[in-house]
């Protein structure tokens, strides 16, 4: 069996950190038994559905490195759509209803007061069909034996379906809810694996009888606990953390990928530069089922680490040409985010200003200074630079390296001097010393 997933968003806004979990454990599942991710764009609510937020979606999984091997549009399967409810029609498992919202509202009030469940009440058969109101649809539940499927995340899942109201599934103006196409869309694409969060078991109940009503088996399902924010619970920040914004923030794909990709398993959240790990490492077995925290300053974090690990090639297009190779690899551990790295470009070549000297300093500096033409800039300066320093002026510990790193670089904390001082030009490492 090749294994096929897919991710369906609605095209109705950005996709953010929620939406992108989803998609990245349909992404490693596939990738990780050799078989295809399919993207579907579940655009049926024409009104709301827009083609930026379309564009914006493939720019967003492009971006995170999910590439996909195919994409579907619910807007262009209509036909398909009315072709299979035709045929559900004639079994028996749609009927029209003709409820009004407020009907049912009161009825679920009633039930409620009486201390029943608010399910749907069948009609008897026959009924009298009230004149010019258009039927919304429902689908038929089958009460004669439970719903149970074992899933990947949760376990073995029993639903009784006489507790549960018949869905709908088509409106009174003839438009789609989500159930049905999906259902249709997942036979006819040959999804294998349906991974989305828990928030959708009750519906996964009702879908398994619209598989077998279609005559197809259902796909196997993983429903994993959602997201929470670090208050520990459902954030309207979470729902608005889209990957614009943490693009503006600095925030490397892959550390993001990183983070969500093992956030609410038993596996260590990592520092890795490649998705190969994680790939390697998805297993449903090992997902919890208490709700993921999902933490920014964690994210921020791992994307410093994992910078920390990042080869020059990898981010050379996005450096200035004054950060080589070398340059790149002692500045690297003390950056935060890439575009930090441009403010390294003048603690190498200038234009710099070192600041002004304190006075108990500047003994320090003038030795210092008075010791660089003498020293091999190839081989280690900066020990030479400062066993001059402390020979001329007795300074040592902090009274010898700070004032130093400061009029060398202009800050009090950095790279590792030893590493960072071959690579400023030694007339210009003079210059600031003398600058005092």
């Amino acid at each position: 069996m090749t294994v096929i997933t897919r991710f369906a968003p609605s095209p109705t806004g950005s996709l953010h950190v929620g939406n992108v979990r989803t998609a990245l454990h349909n992404w490693l599942w596939a990738r990780k038994h050799g078989g295809r991710f399919l993207l579907r764009i579940d655009d049926t609510d024409l009104e709301r559905s827009k083609e930026e937020y379309v564009e914006g979606i493939r720019a967003d999984l492009a971006w995170l490195g999910l590439d996909i091997d195919g994409e579907e549009r619910q807007s262009a399967r209509f036909a398909l759509y009315e072709g299979e409810f035709e045929k559900l029609k004639a079994a028996g498992r749609v009927y029209a209803c003709y409820e009004t919202p407020e009907e049912l509202d009161i009825r679920r009030k009633v039930l409620l007061s009486r201390g029943l469940p608010p399910v749907y009440e069948r009609k008897p058969e026959g009924a009298p069909v009230p004149e010019g109101v258009a039927p919304h649809w429902r689908f038929r539940l089958d009460h004669d034996a439970p719903i149970e499927w074992t899933d990947m995340v949760r376990g073995p899942q029993h639903f009784e379906p006489k507790t549960m109201s018949d869905p709908v599934v088509r409106r009174a103006d003839g438009s789609w809810l989500y159930l049905l196409p999906s259902v249709i869309d997942d036979i006819a694409m040959g999804i294998t694996h349906v991974v989305r969060g828990e928030d959708h078991v009750s519906n996964t109940a009702a879908q398994i009888q619209m598989f077998e009503a279609l005559g197809a088996a259902p796909a196997a399902f993983a429903h994993e606990a959602l997201l929470v924010g670090t208050e520990g619970k459902l954030s309207k920040r979470l729902g608005s953390l889209g990957m614009a914004s943490l693009r503006d923030e600095g925030i490397e794909p892959i550390a993001l990928v990183a983070l969500l990709a093992r956030l609410g398993t038993s596996d260590p959240v990592e520092p890795v530069t490649h998705v190969a790990p994680l790939i390697e490492s998805i297993d449903f077995a090992r997902f919890g089922r208490a709700p993921a925290r999902f933490d920014e300053g964690e994210l921020a974090l791992l994307n410093q680490k994992i910078l920390h690990h990042t080869d020059h090639a990898a981010v050379a297009d996005r450096l200035p040409a004054a950060i080589t190779e070398a340059r790149w690899n002692a500045i690297r551990p003390n950056l935060m985010t890439v575009a930090e790295a441009a403010d390294w470009a003048p603690v190498f070549d200038g234009p710099f200003a070192p600041p002004l000297a304190e006075e108990t300093d500047r003994a320090v500096l003038a030795a210092a200074a008075g010791a660089v033409s003498g020293i091999d800039w190839a081989n280690d300066p900066w020990h030479a630079l400062t066993g001059a320093a402390k020979e001329a002026t007795g300074a040592k510990g902090r009274a010898l390296f700070l004032p130093l790193r400061r009029a060398l670089t202009g800050r009090d904390h950095g790279p590792d001097m030893a590493e960072l001082l071959p690579l400023i030009d030694k007339s210009e490492a003079t210059a600031r010393l003398l600058a005092r």
